[in-house]
């Protein structure tokens, strides 16, 4: 398809995003400058209903919604979204990491004045983050935004001159509709449907293991620190939240990690039993717990698709990787990804170059591999390596806990892996830069 083409056909996009997720919508943003200066038409195409207006960014904190931890170097590539300005208004600054080994000597403490920053990372309730995102699409009125809607089919067309495109049915309002792009990119989730329809390779490791997820208060202020406790029985998280206008600052984000056998009995359990619970794995750093909201969970599994690019095809975010949550790095990695992608994508539409030319999809994903071979391995190993019982291991992570306190290498390559900037950051034009 031409150019030309595409103009005489509103059917047909240079780029197709399904899922309006996070991942979808941060895309899209990251696209906004091909967009502008290029004349790069793009579509995002997401199940739930997407607000219309661009009104104000309104913020109503619940006590129940999910939040998710931003590393310091998610912060650098928001900026270049030009989202964070807006963003910062109601995060969290993780200004201390704890990590800790229950029923061992020693603990890991990382300060974030001792790298010259002000946060090691940063917490934001997903409702938030979506809602800026939004409404950085809304203000630009450049995306079109397909929804509620779903793609029932996803299909490889070659075109007279051996060209690669994407046909994809979309159910929308009630009817089927066509719609063609010269890329498809497959953001819907870490149970993509599309991939499921596609007959993806996935490689799946299950950690036999569910995260219960909730927001929690306790009696003492969280002090900005986020804690990863590891017992016996899985790794526990605390990452601190801010709650306007209280006097004390002492509601945090729980990721509380147990056996898949044990998942429904402690779903069961009152709050004072399972407060109980949590009190007696985490200890008492905060102080008694004493509320918690609705609890969520869902099972851990360690997947990632083999095949992420095909001609006018690739695959991003939970799509292509779902990590073990006990660093926090699934959103930033898929957060580096994307951004990466969009910097391919912007440098081809330059040179007039189709986004969907395999050369192109497989140079991204080079380049991207790496980071999500060293994340994936960072994530898996921290977990085998604290969630064994072995008694050389013990010792072996006892003292490693103890190295990353008292050596300062070893401490600064755990830091700056923790704070996203292990690699050189992908770049996109835009955006308000460091």
């Amino acid at each position: 398809m031409t150019k030309k083409q595409q103009q005489k056909d509103n059917t047909t996009y240079d780029v197709v995003i399904i899922g309006g997720g996070m991942v979808g919508a941060s895309l899209a943003s990251a696209l906004l400058p091909a967009i502008r200066e290029h004349g790069l038409s793009v579509a995002l195409i997401e199940t739930f209903a997407l607000p219309e207006s661009s009104d104000e960014v309104l913020y109503q904190p619940s006590y129940d919604d999910r939040s998710t931890a931003l590393s310091y170097g998610s912060r650098c590539l928001l900026q270049q979204l030009g989202v964070w300005g807006k963003l910062s208004e109601h995060v969290t600054p993780i200004e201390h990491i704890h990590v800790s080994d229950k029923g061992r000597f020693g603990a890991a403490r990382l300060h974030a004045n001792e790298h010259g920053i002000d946060a090691l990372g940063y917490v934001v309730e997903n409702a938030w983050l979506g809602r800026v995102l939004l409404q950085q699409l809304n203000d630009n009125a450049a995306v079109h935004c397909i929804s509620p809607a779903s793609v029932t089919e996803l299909k490889d067309v070659v075109d007279g001159e051996g060209r690669h495109y994407q046909q994809l049915t979309v159910q929308h309002k009630g009817s089927s509709q066509l719609l063609n792009a010269r890329l498809a990119v497959v953001a819907d989730g870490g149970r993509s449907q599309v991939c499921q329809q596609l007959g993806l390779d996935i490689q799946k490791s299950d950690y036999q293991q569910h995260a219960i997820i909730a927001n929690v208060s306790a009696e003492l202020p969280h002090g900005n620190v986020a804690y990863e406790r590891f017992t016996p029985l899985g790794p526990v998280a605390l990452l601190p939240l801010h709650e306007p206008d209280a006097v004390v600052q002492n509601r945090s984000t729980l990721v509380f990690t147990t056996a898949a056998e044990h998942v429904e009995q402690l779903m069961a359990l009152d709050e004072k039993s399972f407060l109980a619970e949590l009190q007696q794995r985490f200890g008492y750093r905060v102080g008694a717990f004493t509320t918690i909201g609705k609890r969520d969970s869902y099972p851990l599994v360690l997947q990632r698709v083999k095949e992420q690019v095909r001609p006018g095809l690739v695959v991003i975010g939970n799509a292509a990787h779902t990590l073990h949550p006990v660093a926090g790095q699934g959103f930033n990695l898929a957060l580096r990804g994307l951004m990466a992608l969009a910097h391919s994508l912007n440098e081809a539409a330059t040179v007039g170059q189709n986004p969907g030319d395999l050369a192109l999809l497989q140079a991204y994903l080079t380049r991207q591999q790496a980071d999500q071979d060293k994340t994936i391995t960072f994530t898996d190993q921290l977990l085998k390596l604290f969630g064994s019982e072995n008694a050389l291991l013990k010792k072996v992570r006892g003292r490693g806990l103890l190295a990353l306190e008292f050596v300062s290498p070893a401490k600064q390559v755990f830091a700056r892996q923790a704070m996203g900037l292990g690699d050189k950051l992908p770049r996109v034009t835009g955006g308000d830069h460091l």
